[in-house]
């Protein structure tokens, strides 16, 4: 068990917005929120996955929606605790032994925090994805046959719902329509679980592996090719091409960020071309119209200079940029993983390859 301050927030929100892929929402917005929290109810707890006991009962609190409407439609505060509370009175919990993020993004684990916070419980080094994906049924919990449901819903108005569905696939779908509905985003809280289930079928250590990246990319003291490769070394990914976005084709369409961006080389890339196919989440790279990494391993776009991440919701024209790929975690490259969040769920016609793999063949061609 170890506390986070107002430091270890800071690179949580980084290096979690990094994960998220260009999806689970602003850092910046995520770690005011935080930040925020902890300076009135004081440091929270984390524990570790092997801390916590088979027995408890955790709930994980997360915003559901579009994430380009954070910019205008800014969280009261409140919204996080009361969908959580709810969620707990319906399943009878007068005890809830701690909460944990959905999934890595800069507002989607930051939510977490701020209900720890408030509440004076503890957070749990574990989250349902290793990175951040589009659907509620894209999680390692589904892929291990927990049901979704019960599942609370609320907006930043009051409204509130439970849902009880048939299977996570109809969550989905009934939760994306009340969140429209909400205004494009909402609060959820769902997959409540044991700590048996969180041992078995979470992804471990994602804030702490958060924190590590934020402090690479925050550090003054190396210099961006040194943090190039730190970062590369510590999530096993490659940098698969820098270069200038000339075109971003975006729209919010069914509580859903989509689009498409178009890079042109730069540096070691000049005369190269690549584009960038998004739903929320970076989902395909194409590089010279040769498919170079793919969903479920992570598309991760960060500033040229900084390091800091990019988020579908930021890109503009002229914006330079590098294009870093990491394998996905190893639940996701099971079959069930594949046809969960593989690119044939999102319609393109591709079988799945390892992006190891693809770096491979990229290499060869060059050599």
């Amino acid at each position: 068990m170890r506390y986070l301050d107002k430091e270890a927030i800071e690179h949580i929100a980084i290096g979690a917005a990094f994960l998220g892929t260009g999806g689970g929402g602003d850092p910046y917005i995520g770690k005011l929120m935080a930040l925020s929290a902890i300076e009135k109810n004081g440091p929270v707890k984390l524990y570790s996955v092997d801390e916590i006991t088979d027995d408890d009962f955790f709930i994980p609190a997360a915003m559901m929606g579009a994430p380009s409407v954070l910019i205008e439609k800014f969280p009261r505060g409140d919204e996080f605790v009361k969908v959580f509370q709810k969620l707990a009175q319906y399943l009878g919990k007068e005890k809830i032994a701690g909460t944990y993020p959905m999934e890595a993004g800069g507002v989607n684990s930051m939510i977490p925090i701020v209900v720890a916070a408030q509440l004076g419980l503890p957070l749990i080094d574990c989250d349902g994805m290793g990175r951040a994906f589009p659907e509620l049924q894209m999680v390692t919990f589904h892929l291990a046959g927990i049901s979704a449901t019960p599942m609370a819903i609320s907006d930043e108005k009051g409204n509130m719902g439970i849902f009880e569905t048939l299977d996570n696939k109809w969550t989905e779908r009934l939760a994306r329509t009340a969140t429209v509905e909400m205004g494009a985003s909402s609060l959820v809280s769902l997959y409540p679980t044991t700590g048996a289930q969180i041992k078995q079928s979470g992804v471990h250590h994602i804030i702490t592996l958060s924190e590590k990246i934020g402090e690479i990319i925050a550090s003054k003291e190396q210099e961006v090719k040194e943090k190039i490769q730190a970062l590369l070394t510590l999530v096993s990914g490659y940098e698969l091409f820098q270069g200038k976005i000339v075109d971003v084709i975006r729209e919010t369409k069914g509580g859903f960020n989509l689009g498409k961006m178009n890079l042109e080389g730069i540096d070691e890339h000049k005369g190269d071309q690549m584009n960038v196919h998004f739903q929320n989440e970076n989902l395909v790279a194409e590089k010279n119209e040769q498919v170079v990494a793919m969903t479920p391993d992570l598309i991760c776009l960060v500033d040229y200079e900084t390091l800091l991440p990019v988020t579908t919701e930021s890109l503009k024209y002229g914006k330079r940029v590098r294009v870093m790929g990491l394998p996905a975690h190893e639940k996701w490259r099971t079959a069930k993983g594949i046809e969960t969040a593989g690119p044939k769920y999102f319609g393109y016609d591709y079988d799945y390859v390892p992006i190891e793999e693809m770096v491979k063949k990229e290499v060869a061609k060059h050599v």
